[in-house]
């Protein structure tokens, strides 16, 4: 055939031979185009191929970016000092803090003065006298619930003084001015608390919105009184009414005390390092807590915002928090939750922050630390002051003021997201109120007292658990199907019953959740024992059903078509599901006391109508023609030669299948199920719409979860974009794609592994 070089080929034929010439124009011509077709097909899937992974990857790296800045610390930019002239007039500080503006500061003297002045230059603006009886001095302070602006100063005549500070906002001549202002919740006149008139060495108070309760000591003695105050409503008098509380006597020198918001718990610190609780209501000891281990000494004590939780300072530099916890028997106890550490001195200031559950700690040596309690993060320590300072934090928590040798700063907090850490995302973590460390998604409450609950770990184990249940109920059908369709099916049967499966894939998930929320959830649970009949007896029908077919006489199974005996299952399925269904109530009546939902709560099993049952059956609905399809084809592409090679060296159709076909189709089967499983996975409306939605990690199949695709169509919408929730929303949608690369990718490696080792046969 060398005339081929020549594009020419000689043809023989009973009339002689003829040339055909394989190099005309209009060949040439064609082959020109195909190369070209070629080429750009070869160019175009190329290119699109990259696209995608191009696409894949900035989305990742899009994720990324947003989520990364949760896990940064905090960082600060301190200002010069000021030394205005009239902060040496004004005596020592005993109280120092900054309105919401970041305007106006604030300082209370030892001589119960409050001068107001501006933070950036230090000048001066109003000075207040607070009304202190002549002759009294001021023995102690105190400080009510963070962010409250409310204050007490315990007197050396056994009076106390309850203040509050407010900033009123004008703009005359659309000029922004604050103005400060003192209020007195209680009225101007001093309270007495103690009343021997004994010097109160420590003070502490609560406000409420008609009560107030006031704890004052002396030496190892409590004195405390609770006002109560009621508003006419004819009149707009308001009367006051008082009653004294009768506490123990303190077997210790007391350092600190502490009443909670809900005016429920007295915290008394007192000798070394031990803390006295008290039960305000009862007027009874709770118990007596030992607080530091070894040598160290309690230095510091301030409650953090909500007044739940006691953090203690010590003289070694270590910061624990504490906050009351029922036990099984329902006693309160005080418990140590966590701890932190700032440097190896002496605390000597903790200052909690007013919208979050961060503090902030000052030691002897000027060292300060930035904290956050729940997610136990120390995001910043740094040197700002020599020597011991005082500091005040603002509202937003992003200015810090201290004065140190009669010298102020400002210095500059960004700190956004300290609320998230790696334990707080997938550990247990500890909250306030809470019995034990739990796994909690809460992002959003009506109570200012609140804390988000940001784990990703119920939200994590939801999804699974919506895949797995789905899965249980979708592969064995779909695979068994494919199998028995590619395999033993008639060819004018598969041709009818393939694409009906694959149609189901054209329903959209949302109808299917629909269905699932407002008929399957509500029909599951009046037909629990038919659902459950239905499950056991379907397999066993079949089987009995076949077992009774192959004893048959031969000329009635000859009767049907080889691969048409799947038609005769039909009606007894059919049979099956309706005589469950229709002895469901019966059943419940006879087994289960005529409720099974109650059964199964008094048996201590919990069960929601929309749970793991309904998303199994409703996605697993969904899945099923994705694995059927795939797997199918993979099933039916094996070549014939190796089934009639196997069936001519007398193996059986069975043996055929088992040892034949599916090892060769295992990659596109296992593919199938890999597939299957990302679609359970990221699965949206179906669980959106059939489950409670509820973050909990509970296996139980009559129990509901919340997945993380489901959580972030849920929530997405009402973030604030930039805030932590928002990027957390993001952080759940990098886990969920993350998740599926990996998935995709074992399954990758597995079906290549399993190509090469069956591509012998």
């Amino acid at each position: 055939m060398n005339d081929l070089a020549n594009d020419t080929m000689t043809a023989s034929s009973a009339g002689g031979s003829q040339q055909i010439d394989f190099n005309t124009p209009a060949l040439r011509r064609k082959r020109r185009i195909r190369a070209f077709k070629d080429r750009m097909t070869r160019w175009y899937v190329s290119i699109g191929g990259l696209a995608v992974l191009g696409a894949i990857t900035l989305i990742f790296f899009y994720l990324a970016h947003v989520v990364m800045p949760v896990f940064q610390g905090a960082s600060i930019e301190a200002g010069e000092p000021v030394q205005p002239a009239w902060i040496k007039e004004e005596g020592r500080p005993l109280m120092l803090s900054v309105e919401e503006q970041n305007t106006v500061g604030m300082r209370l003297n030892d001589a119960g003065a409050l001068q107001f002045f501006d933070v950036k230059t230090g000048d001066a603006m109003n000075r207040i006298q607070l009304p202190i009886p002549e002759g009294a001095q001021i023995a102690s302070t105190g400080e009510g619930e963070p962010g409250s602006r409310q204050a007490v100063l315990g007197l050396s005549n056994g009076q106390a003084v309850v203040f509050q500070v407010d900033y009123r906002i004008t703009y005359p001549n659309d000029v922004k001015t604050i103005t400060p202002q003192v209020s007195y919740p209680y009225g101007e006149a001093p309270i007495e608390v103690d009343p021997q008139g004994r010097p109160l060495e420590h003070v502490a108070v609560s406000v409420g919105s008609s009560e107030l309760t006031l704890v004052g000591s002396n030496n190892r003695e409590l004195s405390a009184i609770r006002v109560t105050s009621e508003q006419n409503l004819i009149t707009g008098e308001t009367t006051l009414e008082e009653e004294r509380l009768k506490l123990p006597q303190i077997s210790d020198t007391i350092k600190a005390i502490v009443v909670d918001p809900r005016q429920t718990w007295l915290y008394v610190v007192n000798g070394r390092a031990s803390a006295d609780v008290f039960d305000l209501r009862r007027g009874e000891l709770n118990g007596r807590y030992p607080l530091l281990d070894g040598k160290a000494e309690v230095t510091s004590v301030h409650p953090l915002l909500g007044g739940i939780s006691l953090m203690i300072g010590s003289s070694t530099g270590n910061i624990s928090q504490w906050f009351m916890v029922r036990d099984p028997d329902g006693a309160a106890k005080l418990t140590h939750i966590r701890g932190f550490q700032l440097g190896n001195s002496a605390i000597t200031q903790i200052i909690p922050e007013q919208r979050r559950k961060g503090f902030i700690a000052l030691n002897q040596n000027g060292l300060l630390g930035i904290f956050h309690s729940t997610a136990e993060r120390t995001l910043l320590t740094e040197q700002v002051m020599n020597g011991p300072t005082m500091g005040a934090l603002s509202p937003r928590s992003d200015v810090l003021l201290v004065e140190s040798n009669n010298a102020l700063r400002t210095i500059a907090i960004d700190n956004p997201h300290p609320e998230i850490s790696m334990s707080s995302l997938w550990g247990k973590v500890w909250y306030e109120n809470y019995g034990e460390p739990q796994y909690v998604w809460q992002s959003t409450s009506a109570n200012t007292d609140f804390e988000p609950k940001l784990s990703l770990a119920p939200l994590t184990f939801g999804t699974l658990k919506a895949a797995f249940y789905a899965m249980i109920l979708a592969a064995p059908l779909a695979i068994c199907a494919a199998i028995y369709t590619a395999y033993f099916m008639a060819p004018a049967m598969r041709r009818k019953v393939k694409p009906v499966i694959e149609l189901m894939e054209a329903l959209p998930t949302v109808i299917l959740g629909f269905f699932a929320g407002l008929f399957l959830a509500p029909y599951l649970e009046g037909h629990l024992p038919g659902v459950f009949s239905l499950l056991l007896l379907t397999p066993i029908g079949v089987l009995l059903f076949a077992f009774i077919w192959s004893r048959l006489p031969e000329r009635v199974r000859l009767a049907v078509p080889d691969g048409w005996e799947a038609a005769l299952l039909v009606p007894v399925i059919l049979v099956i599901g309706y005589g469950s269904l229709y002895m469901s109530g019966y059943l419940e009546n006879w087994f289960f006391g005529g409720n099974m939902r109650a059964f199964l709560t008094d048996a201590g099993i919990d069960f929601d109508q929309r749970n793991a049952l309904v998303v199994g059956i409703a996605m697993g609905f969904a899945v099923i023609p994705n694995i059927f399809s795939i797997a199918e084809d993979a099933v039916f592409s094996v070549p014939k030669s190796l089934t009639f090679g196997s069936l001519a060296l007398g193996a059986t159709p069975w043996q055929t299948l088992t040892r034949v076909v599916i090892l060769t189709a295992s990659p596109g089967i296992f593919s199938a199920l890999m597939i299957g499983m990302g679609r359970a996975v990221g699965e949206t409306m179906i669980v959106l719409m059939a489950t409670g939605n509820t973050p909990i990690m509970d296996a139980n199949i009559f129990e509901g979860m919340r997945t993380l695709a489901a959580n972030v169509a849920v929530e997405m919408p009402e973030s604030e974009v930039g805030s932590t929730h928002y990027r957390i929303l993001f952080l759940a949608a990098l886990v969920l794609l993350s998740f599926t690369f990996i998935m995709n990718t074992l399954a990758e490696i597995i079906r290549t592994r399993l190509r090469k080792k069956y591509a012998s046969l």
